[in-house]
């Protein structure tokens, strides 16, 4: 039969304090690497594991963080939940992820459900739909209570909280100035409505880089997509006048790779007659032909920070007062089409 050990156990066996085991089972750096490395064996040839339920219980928390993200199908948020799951795996803590699906009515269904006891904080997304009808009641009532919430890439302006996100005014300045330095000069963008902050910041950071060259703003060339339609058609329009761009910045990898597909079906050459980049260093980018320049938004650094923020505001709620706004900075990644 096997030796049935726990921390106690273990710090009696190999002559040290139950919190040097419960450090070193975490690969805490506090912790010599020879002793993580004695500790960690001797729980792997008794399959001891620490048991988060008790550990919970003992802290008065539930050790789950809820996450709710507008959609998962975008490299970018699977990247951010990678980076979420990495700090919270190594503060005891797993992850609950609920999708809004960019719908007002499913986020407030998600903050009912993950917020009746389920979980000890949230990370949330904004859905787009919340952010048209500027519908924040929901969240007001959770800032009201105390409870912890951290904001990530799209978050809510007017609101006192903390909040992640990436300098997307910067971004939208390195992506024009990225087409500009290459002589292009007619330049489009392919942005969201401007009730949804991360397109609206991503053109003002290149209107800004267009107004600095002097080059003329074409109102032609700015078009606004609304996904609750088909993407392609609205894209198309900006091919189907007399006077086309030699440059698109488009504010996501999805309108730039739709942009490539419609400029090839017209005859236009990519980069010779019309370059692209878009934002977003995701698979789309990499696999498109040509592959897409792109300005990358690291998305496992944003989720790995907000991760942390929150696990501060848990452990010590008397932060909850002092919010800060981390801003993740962006850099441009050249490839065939430009």
């Amino acid at each position: 039969m096997s030796k049935k050990v726990n921390i106690k156990t273990i710090a009696s066996e190999l002559g040290v304090s139950p919190s040097t085991v419960s450090k070193a089972l975490k690969d805490s750096h506090e912790i010599s690497l020879e002793t993580r490395k004695k500790i960690q064996a001797y729980a792997k040839f008794y399959n001891y594991k620490p048991n988060s339920l008790a550990l919970g219980l003992r802290n008065q928390k539930t050790m789950v963080i809820g996450v709710i993200v507008p959609e998962l199908v975008h490299h970018f948020f699977s990247r951010v939940i990678s980076g979420i799951e990495k700090v919270a795996n190594e503060n005891d803590y797993n992850l609950m992820i609920c999708l809004s699906n960019d719908k007002l009515q499913k986020e407030k269904q998600n903050i009912d459900m993950l917020t009746n006891g389920s979980v000890d904080g949230l990370l949330v997304s904004v859905a787009k739909e919340s952010f048209e009808k500027e519908d924040y009641e929901h969240f007001n009532r959770l800032i009201a209570q105390d409870f912890p919430i951290v904001f990530f890439d799209r978050v809510p302006a007017k609101l006192n909280v903390d909040k992640v996100i990436v300098d997307d005014i910067a971004g939208g300045y390195k992506a024009a100035n990225h087409l500009i330095e290459r002589g292009y000069k007619k330049l489009a963008i392919l942005t969201t409505p401007t009730h949804v902050n991360v397109g609206t910041n991503r053109e003002k950071g290149f209107t800004r880089a267009l107004q600095e060259n002097g080059l003329k703003i074409y109102p032609k060339f700015d078009i606004k997509i609304d996904e609750k339609f088909e993407i392609a058609p609205q894209i198309e329009r900006l091919f189907d006048q007399d006077e086309l761009p030699d440059g698109i910045f488009a504010v996501n990898e999805t309108y730039a790779a739709c942009a490539l597909k419609i400029a090839q079906k017209k005859g236009l050459e990519v980069p010779k007659e019309l370059a692209i980049i878009g934002f977003t260093d995701g698979l789309i980018s990499k696999t498109t032909n040509p592959t897409m320049s792109t300005v990358a938004q690291h998305g496992y650094t944003m989720g790995s920070k907000a991760a942390e923020i929150l696990l501060e505001r848990i452990f010590d709620k008397k932060k909850l007062t002092n919010h800060q706004t981390t801003v993740i900075s962006t850099n441009v990644v050249e490839r065939e089409s430009t």
